[in-house]
C-alpha cells in the first residue's frame, strides 16, 4: 500500500490519513455552538427583573414582562403588540427559563478569543469572547452563516456590551437573528439609531438609547430595561423547508388504430341450368282375372 512520507520520519497510509481527516472534521463539528433554548422566555421581546422604563414612541413586537419587580412606565405612549406579564406565573417561569439559558450560554465551549472591537469585521458561526471581557461595535459587524440557516453565534462578555450610534449588524448567507446570542456579564447599552440583531441576555440591565432598533430580544435577569423611542421585534426562526416531491404525471400514448379497408368480394352467382329429365313411362297392368278365357258352363 502506498504511504505518504512526512518530515522524513512519519509515514501515513491512505487509510490512516482518511481516519485523521474524519476525526479532524468531526472535532470541528463538535466545537460548533449549540442553539440555546429560551423556554417560555422565547415569547418575550422584553423581559426585566426590576423595572421597565420607556420614553417616547417605542414599539414592542412581542410580549413584555417583569418579575420580581412590578414597575412599568411609559406605556402608553409606547406600544406593546403582545401580552404584558407583571409578576405573574408566566413572568416568573420566563425568568426561571432565562436563568437556565444564561447558564447554558456561560458553559458553552470551546471559545475563540477575538478583539473587543467587532465593528468592521466578519464573523463565522462559533463561540466568541474577548481578552478584556467586553465587546464593542463601531460601524458594521457582519455575521456570515455560510449557507446554513441553523448556524449559531454566541458572543460572551464578562462585563459590558456597548454599541456606537448608527452601528449595524448585518446577517448574510442564511443567518437568522433567533440564532444569535449575546451573553452579557453585567449590562448592555445600544447607541442611538443603532441596528442590532440577536438575543441580548444580561445579568443586570439593558439600555436602548434613542431610536435603537433590535431584531431579537432584550432580556435582563435582575435589573431594568430602559427604552427611548426604540423598537424591539421578537425574532422568530423560519420553519425548516420540507422538500415537496412531485410525482411526474405519466404520459399516456395511445396506439394509433389502423383501419385497413379490404376490397369487398363480389360473388358471381352460379346458375345451374335446369335439366330436363325423360319422363319415366308408367306401366299400367290390367287386373288379373283368374277365370279369364274360360266359357261359363251350362249357360
Amino acid at each position: 500500500m502506498k504511504k505518504f512520507k512526512l518530515s522524513g520520519f512519519l509515514q501515513i497510509t491512505p487509510i490512516v490519513f482518511l481516519l485523521l481527516a474524519i476525526g479532524f472534521f468531526g472535532l470541528m463539528r463538535a466545537n460548533a455552538a449549540t442553539k440555546v433554548s429560551l423556554g417560555t422566555a422565547d415569547n418575550f421581546a422584553v423581559l426585566a427583573g426590576s423595572a421597565i422604563t420607556n420614553t417616547g414612541s417605542s414599539v414592542i413586537n412581542g410580549d413584555l414582562g417583569i418579575t420580581p419587580g412590578t414597575s412599568i412606565t411609559g406605556f402608553p405612549e409606547g406600544v406593546i403588540n403582545g401580552l404584558t406579564q407583571v409578576a405573574n406565573p408566566a413572568a416568573v417561569q420566563a425568568q426561571v427559563d432565562l436563568t437556565t439559558a444564561y447558564l447554558n450560554l456561560s458553559g458553552q465551549t470551546p471559545v475563540s478569543t477575538i478583539p473587543t472591537e467587532l465593528g468592521g469585521t466578519t464573523q463565522m458561526p462559533g463561540i466568541y469572547d474577548s481578552a478584556d471581557g467586553t465587546f464593542a461595535i463601531t460601524g458594521a459587524l457582519t455575521l456570515d452563516g455560510q449557507g446554513d440557516p441553523d448556524a449559531v453565534f454566541i458572543f460572551k462578555t464578562a462585563t459590558t456590551l456597548i454599541t456606537d450610534g448608527a452601528s449595524t449588524i448585518s446577517l448574510i448567507n442564511g443567518v437568522q437573528a433567533c440564532n444569535v446570542f449575546w451573553y452579557v456579564g453585567s449590562s448592555a447599552t445600544l447607541g442611538a439609531n443603532s441596528v442590532f440583531k440577536g438575543n441580548i441576555i444580561t445579568f443586570t440591565s439593558a439600555t436602548l438609547t434613542t431610536g435603537a432598533n433590535v431584531e431579537g430580544r432584550v432580556l435582563a435577569r435582575n435589573g431594568a430595561v430602559t427604552l427611548d423611542s426604540s423598537t424591539v421585534t421578537k425574532a422568530v426562526c423560519a420553519a425548516p423547508v420540507v422538500p415537496v416531491i412531485v410525482e411526474p404525471t405519466p404520459i399516456v400514448t395511445s396506439t394509433p388504430v389502423v383501419i385497413i379497408e379490404l376490397p369487398v368480394a363480389t360473388t358471381t352467382p352460379i346458375v345451374t341450368p335446369a335439366t330436363s329429365s325423360t319422363p319415366t313411362p308408367v306401366v299400367i297392368s290390367a287386373p288379373a282375372f283368374p277365370n279369364a278365357g274360360i266359357a261359363p258352363s251350362g249357360k
